[in-house]
């Protein structure tokens, strides 16, 4: 299935290709054979086709496997091989879900599923639940039964997540809202920004971090004492982290970056990509000449080539530039959020990691260019 516009072929989610092994495995228990290929219906109507990469059954259970399609989005779990193995429940138990081999288990409050139980998402049980119930209705037998799902090297696959950081253990999560995955979408990245704010909150955590990238975490990390699960993986939404603590309030939050992309936070950029935002080096240039710069500066930092010229150049003429940046940024966030119960303070770094800027109430304020692992 191509994304219109962009010739871009869409996939399925871990959700979906579990939905059509249990519907596979379920069928197969019941009747003794397994639907090839097995098809399902997605929240939105999708009625994708799924060829099984693998079948096994017993007496008392059957397996079915299916792999991963991401289409042409770099997902992480493309080609994993997803297995549902259905045995049938005790009575009047329902559909009740286990968490095999290569899917997570949660270990932590705040996230749509509850502590102990598999990491495998409401929208995914939803329509493993409605399947097996649908197929049981047909053949008329109580729908009770017991779906375990597995991914093949999941564990292994979910160091490569924020699985680890949510306090998911063991693997991966079962995902999938709409099934579908629209390639290089924004929303996965969005959705676990706002499950990393949902778990510190549930934690008790009064602190949260927000990086650009894994310096600047280091660096804020450090700087602040935060926990692990205190970091929030910002990359370039900002936007994405400043309005969902909006509605979500935790009483501090630090965000961190390089000096480009806080340049363009100062600017009022959301979105941090390169592909989405720019840094306006004239604009910047207008701003440093206002700040008392002197115009020699502007005209220099007017023609660099990127914001860590204009730091050089600020350098070499002993003008802050790093704190000029770091206050514009924390500016817009604060704007963004427009609430009280959240103070907010900036650091911007060089290349190397060290601090040079910063910005709003800090009382373990360090040196500006000390480094990190002074």
């Amino acid at each position: 299935m191509s994304e219109p516009g962009r010739g871009l072929r869409r996939g399925w989610t871990t959700g979906a290709c579990a939905t059509a092994a249990t519907t596979a495995a379920w069928t197969a228990l019941l009747s003794g054979r397994f639907p090839d290929p097995v098809t399902i219906t997605l929240p939105k109507g999708h009625r994708p086709a799924f060829p099984l990469a693998h079948t096994g059954r017993d007496d008392d259970a059957a397996t079915a496997g299916i792999v991963k399609d991401a289409g042409d989005d770099p997902d992480v779990t493309h080609g994993a091989l997803v297995l549902a193995t259905v045995r049938r429940g005790p009575a009047g138990s329902g559909v009740t879900f286990r968490a095999g081999a290569g899917v997570g288990t949660v270990t932590r409050p705040g996230l749509p599923v509850a502590v102990g139980e598999p990491a495998i998402n409401p929208v995914p049980r939803r329509l493993m639940t409605e399947a097996v119930t649908g197929i049981a209705l047909a053949h008329g037998v109580p729908g009770d039964a017991v779906v375990e799902v597995s991914i093949r090297d999941g564990a292994e696959l979910a160091r490569r997540t924020w699985n680890p950081r949510l306090g998911i253990v063991g693997g991966l999560s079962v995902l999938g809202t709409t099934g579908v995955v629209v390639p290089y979408s924004c929303s996965a990245w969005i959705d676990s920004i706002r499950r990393g704010v949902d778990v510190a909150r549930a934690t008790g955590c009064t602190h949260v971090g927000a990086a650009t990238g894994s310096t600047s975490e280091t660096v804020v990390r450090a700087l602040h004492g935060l926990p692990e699960e205190a970091m929030l993986d910002m990359g370039d939404f900002a936007g994405a982290v400043l309005r969902y603590l909006r509605r979500h309030p935790v009483p501090r939050l630090t965000i961190g970056g390089g000096i480009g992309k806080m340049v363009k936070l100062g600017d009022g950029h959301l979105d941090l990509h390169s592909k989405r935002s720019q840094v306006d080096l004239p604009a910047l240039a207008a701003v440093v000449a206002d700040a008392g710069g002197g115009g020699a500066l502007a005209r220099a930092i007017a023609g660099a080539n990127t914001a860590l010229d204009a730091l050089r150049l600020s350098d070499e003429r002993a003008f802050d530039l790093g704190s000029l940046v770091a206050a514009r940024a924390l500016r817009t966030a604060t704007g963004v959020l427009s609430t009280r119960e959240v103070t907010v303070d900036t650091v911007v770094i060089d290349r190397a990691g060290r601090i040079v800027g910063r910005a709003g109430p800090a009382p373990d304020r360090v040196q500006a260019r000390q480094r990190v692992s002074e």
